[in-house]
């Protein structure tokens, strides 16, 4: 896993420049920037894993594959996934391939999968496109939403780790106003990786409404948990 050790752009992520990234087409059409989440990661970790440590180039593969997720269009600039074979699940949910996230809408809405009726959603990821569900949470979390490795259980081929993932409310959240407070959320997760260390397989388990929970105390206009509200998203 030594190509998990940041690059000359960022030091928590690769495959971000070089040769290998002179033709990746980016989201927004410029090269994504993380001075301010990286900011917020090193004022708010638990945890300085040692330089090298398997749990240091675990989470920098966190890191570098949801900065993927994110920010790359194109299937062909992943670097860390095998994106002809990978599959991601939620909470035990069925395996979506990255055509299936990208129909459901991307990111944020594969993991706020919910089986809950329609009429009491918070957030409904059914009525999210891409590009609302990114205004949305880079919207209530401006200085985004850091994740951290808490711990790791097994090295590859299969790794399982324990993770956190924490932002500020500084923004409004479906009618809700900013509270500035402290929004974190837990959960593990499994990472299957082949002989080239590039994932094939992932599976997240954690709550989401302990995520929904912290972006819902204050009282919202026109929405409420019995309500719901639509929106007309950040978890790097």
């Amino acid at each position: 896993m030594d190509q998990y050790k940041g690059s000359d752009v960022d030091k928590y992520r690769c495959f971000m420049s070089g040769e290998g990234e002179k033709n990746t087409t980016w989201k927004l059409g410029v090269l994504p920037n993380f001075d301010v989440v990286n900011k917020l990661f090193e004022e708010g970790r638990t945890k300085i894993w040692p330089p090298g440590s398997l749990e240091e180039q675990v989470q920098n593969l966190v890191k570098t594959w949801e900065m993927e997720l994110f920010h790359k269009m194109k299937p062909q600039d992943f670097k860390t996934v095998d994106v002809t074979k990978l599959t991601v699940s939620v909470n035990g949910r069925k395996p979506l391939t990255r055509e299936d996230v990208a129909k459901m809408g991307g990111g944020y809405n594969m993991f706020l999968q919910t089986s809950l009726p329609e009429n009491v959603r918070v957030y409904n990821p059914s009525e999210e496109t891409v590009d609302t569900a990114h205004k949305l949470f880079t919207t209530t979390f401006p200085r985004g939403f850091a994740v951290e490795i808490l711990q790791v259980y097994s090295g590859p081929p299969v790794i399982a780790y324990k993770f956190r993932h924490w932002g500020y409310m500084e923004g409004p959240f479906k009618g809700h106003p900013p509270s500035g407070e402290l929004v974190e959320m837990f959960g593990v997760s499994t990472m299957e990786l082949d002989e080239n260390f590039k994932v094939v397989k992932v599976e997240f388990f954690f709550d989401r409404g302990e995520l929904l929970a912290g972006l819902t105390k204050g009282a919202g206009a026109g929405d409420s948990i019995t309500g719901g509200g639509s929106s007309t998203c950040p978890f790097n």
